[in-house]
C-alpha cells in the first residue's frame, strides 16, 4: 500500500453524465447488489489474472479493480470491472510506482 496522494481523477463532463451515474447506482442499489456483488455476477468467482478460483470462504480475498482507475464508473454492463485476487490487484496497482522509481533513476 502506498501512502503516496492519488493522481486526481477527471471530473464529470456533465450534469446529464453525473445524472445517467446515479441513476444506474440507484438501479443497483433497488436490485440490492453493489458493484462488487454484480462483477461477482457477471465474472465470476475467478481472478482475471492468475485464474485462481475462490469459494465462498476465501471469496472476501477476491476484489474489484477499475480498469480506467475510476472508482465511481461503474457501467451496468461491467465493462470497466475485473476481478482481481487481492495479491494480484497489489501487483496492478504496484506497477506504476515500481515504473516511476526506475524511470527517475536514469
Amino acid at each position: 500500500m502506498s501512502f503516496r496522494p492519488r493522481r486526481p481523477t477527471a471530473p464529470t463532463k456533465s450534469l446529464a453524465e453525473a445524472e445517467e451515474l446515479i441513476r444506474q447506482m440507484r438501479a443497483g442499489q433497488e436490485k440490492g447488489l453493489n458493484y462488487r456483488e454484480r462483477s461477482l455476477k457477471i465474472n465470476g468467482w475467478i481472478c482475471a489474472r492468475c485464474a485462481r478460483e475462490f469459494e465462498l470462504a476465501n471469496l472476501h480475498l477476491l476484489t474489484v479493480h477499475h480498469k480506467d482507475g475510476n472508482h465511481l464508473n461503474n457501467p451496468a454492463d461491467g465493462s470497466n470491472w475485473e476481478n482481481l485476487c487481492s495479491y494480484c490487484h497489489d501487483d496492478e496497482h504496484s506497477r506504476g510506482l515500481l515504473g516511476e522509481y526506475l524511470s527517475k533513476g536514469r
